[in-house]
């Protein structure tokens, strides 16, 4: 395998570029993108970067594989360590997250986060505490460092992610570390998110999405608005180390497995499991890798216990743990005291998955979507459902349950992964051929689309011929993103009861209202900057905006269209008549304004779709 650059910490990385002289910042995007391209060449746990005849980067990364210090980078340059070669190629590497350089020994601690199902510590609007309480709110260095965040973010916005090169990304950088410094931990991993965000834009990386980094961009302004505001809430800071507590002895059977693959640069496996009192559990096996760690992954030894089970064993068996040490998350941990005993699995027709299939979908939605803004997507949810067709890369189903209508809406089913590597596109082109069947289903809603869901494993539907045929060993469920259905799996043609076809593609509630408008003019001031936002004020188009907006019933929404494009077109001169630096905070406030308003009616929406 071709060697990679290590990551590296961002006060490393910002350090190397704010020792650059204002002529060598200008050249360093360029160096970036040259420096990427190279070949690394490794030997003996060292790292090198031939960067020309008499430059060439050496990178000894700690026991971690991380850069966690100024003198595990160097170059031999004569410049260095001011010198573009070191600072364009750490400015290459992968930004560490903030665990990977923890050294803190006696407790147990999570694997760093890659881009996993979410927790409710990454929500900027989790657990309010009772108002009865007397909350001390953040410190003066807490409200320094947020407000320096908060003015790094809104460089960034401003800039849009043409502009927003290496420079900026190491201002961001720095001053999430002040961030960390301070304790603000949740406030610094938003930041770190934005940066990974904006240089997979720039890098034109297919897999993120841009709603992906407006999201980030929103909870970070959000997190450091409020605390800079002094809010006491603590939910705001957040927690900077994930340890585990003692569990005691537990009983857990396997639910399915989840591949997990990071634009961080992280792959692997999460296999659910479930108590008999129904607590959910999970396993990780996340490392730096690509698709083919994850895929691998799914096969490899649980670290639990003796290691003598693997996780596509224990996805369909269950395991008798004692001296059980568990994440705030549920994760289970597997440290030396903890002992594990293989057992014999459950099918998803007993014991305590059989109450996750027993509610229709819209009631469980609604408590998902009841939720703090980021936590619903990340509870597994379990339907039954009839394939009605394809529908581009996913396909379309109606819910069979008692409670729920025979006319119920349209749900969008689209994989978890589309990666070639994982199974979840071959095996959602084998249920699209055969519609009118049943399929029970364990997955995630997707909170960013109109009623959808994100399966992770399917399964026979009891009491009916129209639904998969699987072998004993399979005990009722196929992984989607491992195991493969084929023509075995399924019924005979005849045993399918027709469907009725589709005439097209089913309307979007969320994609057809005017909504779509407010939608464009917030992902433009990130993909774009302040400059492109102001282009519709200058040529008359924000009026035809709101006046669309306003005409669909959101005027609140209309107004904020209208101030986002006359405050990025604001420009301001000094006493000399002299054009004036333009206030990027006032306008990341208003940006800010317009984007949590906007997150609050899809929502809506969403919830109205089910």
């Amino acid at each position: 395998m071709k060697p990679q650059l290590p990551p590296a910490v961002p006060e490393v990385v910002a350090a190397a570029v704010e020792g650059l002289t204002p002529r060598l910042r200008k050249k360093l995007d360029t160096a970036v993108e040259s420096y990427a391209a190279l070949p690394v060449a490794e030997l003996d746990g060292t790292l090198s970067v031939k960067c020309g005849e008499d430059a060439e980067v050496t990178l000894t990364p700690g026991p971690s594989g991380t850069l966690t210090d100024a003198e595990q980078a160097v170059c031999g340059c004569l410049l260095a360590p001011r010198c573009l070669h070191l600072a364009a190629v750490l400015s290459a590497c992968p930004v560490a997250e903030p665990t990977a350089a923890d050294d803190v020994s006696g407790a147990e601690e999570e694997p760093p986060p890659a881009d996993e199902p979410p927790s409710t510590e990454q929500g900027a609007c989790a657990q309010q505490a009772p108002a009865t309480e007397a909350l001390p709110g953040p410190t003066r260095a807490q409200v320094a460092a947020a407000t320096g965040l908060r003015a790094a973010a809104a460089a960034v916005l401003a800039a849009g992610i043409p502009a927003a090169g290496a420079v900026p990304q190491a201002e961001l950088l720095r001053a999430a570390h002040t961030a960390r410094l301070a304790g603000l931990h949740r406030a610094e991993a938003a930041a770190l998110r934005v940066v990974r965000g904006v240089r997979a834009a720039r890098a034109r990386k297919d897999g993120p999405r841009l709603a992906g980094l407006v999201a980030d961009l929103r909870e970070l302004l959000l997190t450091t608005h409020r605390l800079a505001s002094a809010d006491p809430d603590p939910a705001l800071v957040g927690t900077a180390r994930r340890t585990y507590r003692a569990g005691g002895a537990l009983k857990v059977f396997g639910v399915c497995r989840e591949p997990v693959l990071s634009a961080t640069g992280y792959g692997g496996v999460v296999t659910h499991l479930v108590t008999e009192d129904g607590r959910w559990f999970s396993v990780a096996d996340v490392k730096p890798g690509g698709p083919a760690r994850a895929r691998a992954a799914g096969t490899a030894p649980v670290a639990l216990g003796s290691g003598a089970l693997d996780h596509a064993r224990l996805a369909r068996g269950g395991l008798l743990i004692s001296g059980a040490t568990i994440s705030p998350e549920g994760r289970l941990g597997s440290g030396r005291g903890v002992r594990a005993t293989p057992l014999d699995g459950l099918p998803w027709t007993s014991g305590p998955l059989a109450a996750l299939f027993g509610r229709p979908l819209r009631e469980v939605v609604a408590d998902r979507l009841a939720m703090a803004p980021e936590e619903p997507g990340g509870a597994l949810i379990g339907c039954d459902l009839v394939v009605v067709g394809a529908a581009g890369e996913g396909l379309l189903a109606r819910e069979l349950h008692p409670d729920a209508p025979e006319d119920g809406p349209l749900i969008r089913l689209l994989p978890a992964h589309a990666h070639p590597d994982l199974a979840h596109t071959a095996n959602f082109a084998q249920l699209a051929a055969r519609p009118g069947i049943r399929v029970r289903v364990i997955g995630r809603m997707d909170p960013d689309r109109a009623a959808t869901l994100r399966p992770l494993a399917v399964g026979p539907v009891p009491d009916t011929e129209a639904t998969l045929r699987l072998p004993a060993d399979r005990l009722d469920r196929v992984d989607l993103g491992y195991d493969r259905l084929g023509g075995t799996h399924f019924p005979t043609p005849d045993a399918l009861s027709p469907v009725e076809g589709l005439t097209g593609a089913p309307a979007d509630p969320l994609a057809d209202s005017p909504l779509w408008r407010m939608r464009r003019l917030v992902e433009l001031a990130v993909a774009g900057g302040r400059r492109a936002v102001a282009e519709p004020a200058r040529d008359g188009d924000s009026r035809g905006s709101a006046v669309a907006l306003r005409r669909g019933g959101f005027g609140t929404m209309a107004d904020l269209a209208t101030a986002l494009t006359a405050e990025a077109d604001r420009r301001t001169r000094d006493v000399f008549g002299r054009l004036a630096d333009a206030d990027s905070d006032r306008y990341a406030l208003v940006w800010l304004s317009a984007a949590v308003h906007l997150a609050g009616a899809e929502r809506a929406l969403v919830k109205a779709t089910w």
